[in-house]
C-alpha cells in the first residue's frame, strides 16, 4: 500500500512538473534578467513592466513541434494516471500495468523531444543568455516520467 502512494505522489508530481514546464515563462533567460522566453511567447522587462511579444523570431516548424510535444506529454501522464487508478480496479490479480507504462513512456518521449528540439533549433544564435527553470524542468520530468514508465511495467497487481 505504501508503494502504491508512493507511485501516485511521484505520478501526480511528474504531472505538475511537465504542466509547470509547459506553461511558465522561464525557458530561456537573457543575462540581465530583462527578457524571458517561454513556448508561447517573449517577455520584455521595460521600464519596470513586462511587455508580452510573439515568437516571430523562431522558425514556426520547429516552435510548433516542441509546443505540440510538451502538450502531449501532459495530456499522456495525465491519461496514464487515470488508466492506472481504472486498472488497479479492474486488472486481474498478477498482471502488469503494461498500458499505463506504455502511456507514461510515450509521455517521456514527448517531453525528451520537446526539450531536445528546443535545445538544437532554437537560441542557436543567442549568446547572451541561458536556459531557464521551465527547461530544466522538462528535462526532470522526462528522468520522472522514465522512471515511472519503467515502474509501470515491471509492477504487478498483487495477488492477495
Amino acid at each position: 500500500m505504501l508503494m502504491l502512494a508512493g507511485i501516485v505522489v511521484l505520478h501526480i508530481t511528474t504531472i505538475i512538473l511537465l504542466l509547470v514546464a509547459s506553461i511558465h515563462n522561464a525557458w530561456w533567460i537573457n543575462d540581465s534578467s530583462t527578457l524571458s522566453t517561454d513556448l508561447w511567447g517573449r517577455w520584455e522587462l521595460t521600464n519596470s513592466a513586462w511587455h508580452y511579444t510573439n515568437l516571430k523570431d523562431y522558425p514556426e516548424d520547429y516552435l510548433q513541434a516542441v509546443q505540440a510535444t510538451s502538450v502531449l506529454a501532459c495530456i499522456f501522464a495525465i491519461l496514464a494516471l487515470f488508466v492506472f487508478v481504472a486498472q488497479l480496479f479492474t486488472l486481474p490479480k498478477g498482471q502488469r500495468f503494461t498500458f499505463t507504462g506504455i502511456l507514461q513512456l510515450i509521455a517521456c518521449l514527448c517531453i525528451m523531444i520537446a526539450a531536445s528540439i528546443y535545445t538544437a533549433e532554437l537560441h542557436t544564435n543567442e549568446t547572451g543568455g541561458g536556459y531557464g527553470q521551465s527547461y530544466v524542468l522538462a528535462w526532470i520530468s522526462f528522468v520522472l516520467t522514465f522512471i515511472l514508465a519503467i515502474t509501470y511495467l515491471i509492477l504487478r497487481k498483487k495477488s492477495e
